[in-house]
């Protein structure tokens, strides 16, 4: 084979086992990890669960985003009574 098809090949993120999506698009039984993590960009939190405990208290079909947007807002201190401004502000690569 030449060379430019390996490499074509070995670039496709299928190669290294990556997900066709970002985690944060990916439904709960998709993710590989056994512990989520979701940073927030605003008040630099880290919240974190067992991807078991997940599946059980929102089922195996919801989104990570989703999820991780809830577990935040549960604990946010940022509180200014205005829409736009109220919540953290998640940051899916912890």
């Amino acid at each position: 084979m030449p060379d430019e098809l390996w490499d074509a090949v070995l670039r496709d993120p299928r190669a290294a086992g990556k997900p066709w999506l970002p985690i944060q698009q990916c439904r709960l039984s998709e993710i590989p990890r056994h512990v989520l993590r979701v940073e927030c960009l605003r008040c630099f939190r880290t919240v974190e669960i067992q991807k078991a405990d997940a599946i059980k208290y929102y089922g195996p079909h919801a989104v990570w985003k989703d999820v991780g947007q809830r577990l935040l807002d549960q604990t946010c201190a940022h509180r200014t009574g205005r829409l736009e401004e109220d919540g953290c502000w998640p940051d899916w690569s912890a």
